[in-house]
C-alpha cells in the first residue's frame, strides 16, 4: 500500500520560510517551527487537520510544504490559519509525507533547516534509509498510516529509530493519534502490520463490491443496493467498535437452521477464512520484498 498524496523531488532546499511567511531580516533569525510537514498530498493534508482539530499544536507553529503551486493554493483555503510554503523553514521536528523516492532528499533537508526529530509515513522506507539520510543524532520513527486515516479514523503503526527514546515515540504516537489509533511495534512488524491493515481496506472495500453485485443479481435496484451496503459495513463496523468480539456478534446474527447459517456454510465451503489468510501473507511478503 501507498501512501497517498506528497510531494515530488525536492529540487530547492532552503531554509528561509517563503509563501505567507513574511521574510526575516538578517537581525532577526526566524522562529522555528514546532513542525514541518513535508508533503501536502491528501495523508498530509489529513494529518495536518487531525492536529489542528485536536489542538496538538498551535496554528502558529505548524507549516507545511509543497512544492506543487496549484496545490499550495489549495491547502492555503483549506488550512488559513497555519504557514504554506515551497521550501523547508526552520524547525524543530518534521513529518515527512512524500513519495518514497523523495524521502532521503526531503530528510536530509529538514534536518538541514534544524529539525531533530523525523516521522517518516513514506511507505516501505526502512529506518535505516531515513537513519543515514539524516546523520547521527537525529530521533526517527517510521509509521504505516492507512487509508481511514484521511476520514481520521486511521489505524497507524509505528516503530522508532536507534536514538529514539521514549519521548520521541510517544511525539509521533501523539500526532498520529490526531487521525486514528497507533499502536508501537518493532520495525520488522510493520510489513504483517501493512499486510493487515494497511491493505485491509481492500479486503474490506472488495468485500462491499462483491455483496453490491450479488443483491443486484438477484434484483436489487444498484442505487438501493449501494445504500445498503454501506450501511450495513458501517452498522457492523460499529457493533465490533462497541463490543469488540467478532465471534459472539456473528453468533448472535446466525440462529440454527435460518438465512444467515445457510450463507455462511456456503462461505465455509468456499473456505473464506483461508482466502483472507492467503491474502494477507501475500500482501505481508510483499511489503518485505518491497523494504
Amino acid at each position: 500500500m501507498g501512501v497517498l498524496g506528497g510531494v515530488g523531488l525536492l529540487t530547492l532546499i532552503r531554509t528561509t520560510p517563503i509563501g505567507n511567511v513574511a521574510p526575516m531580516t538578517s537581525e532577526a533569525p526566524p522562529t522555528p517551527f514546532e513542525l514541518v510537514v513535508v508533503g501536502g498530498g491528501n495523508m498530509g493534508a489529513a494529518l495536518i487537520g487531525g492536529l489542528l482539530d485536536a489542538d496538538v499544536l498551535d496554528p502558529s507553529s505548524l507549516a507545511v510544504v509543497e512544492v506543487v503551486e496549484s496545490r499550495r493554493h489549495e491547502l492555503v483555503s483549506l488550512f488559513p490559519t497555519i504557514t504554506v510554503t515551497s521550501d523547508v523553514p526552520a524547525t524543530r521536528a518534521a513529518l515527512l509525507a512524500v513519495k518514497p523516492a523523495d524521502v532521503a532528499v526531503a530528510a536530509s533537508s529538514v534536518v538541514a533547516a534544524g529539525a531533530t526529530r523525523v516521522l517518516s509515513i513514506a511507505a516501505g522506507v526502512r529506518l535505516a534509509t531515513i537513519e543515514a539520510a539524516v546523520g547521527p543524532g537525529v530521533a526517527v520513527v517510521r509509521a504505516m498510516p492507512n487509508t481511514p486515516a484521511l476520514v481520521r479514523l486511521g489505524a497507524s503503526a509505528i516503530a522508532g529509530g536507534s536514538a529514539a527514546g521514549d519521548d520521541d515515540v510517544a511525539w509521533a504516537e501523539s500526532i498520529l493519534s490526531a487521525v486514528g489509533t497507533v499502536e508501537r511495534m518493532s520495525e520488522s512488524d510493520l510489513d504483517l502490520f501493512t499486510g493487515v491493515a494497511g491493505s485491509g481496506p481492500a479486503y474490506v472495500f472488495l468485500v462491499a463490491e462483491a455483496l453490491t453485485e450479488a443483491a443486484v443479481a438477484e434484483g436489487m435496484s444498484r442505487p438501493v443496493a449501494e445504500r445498503v451496503i454501506r450501511q450495513l459495513l458501517l452498522g457492523s463496523a460499529t457493533l465490533l467498535d462497541r463490543e469488540g468480539d467478532p465471534a459472539q456478534l456473528r453468533d448472535r446474527v446466525t440462529s440454527p437452521g435460518g438465512t444467515t447459517a445457510a450463507g455462511l456454510a456456503v462461505l465455509a465451503d468456499l473456505d473464506v477464512r483461508g482466502a483472507f489468510a492467503a491474502a494477507v501473507r501475500a500482501a505481508t511478503e510483499r511489503s518485505r520484498e518491497l523494504g
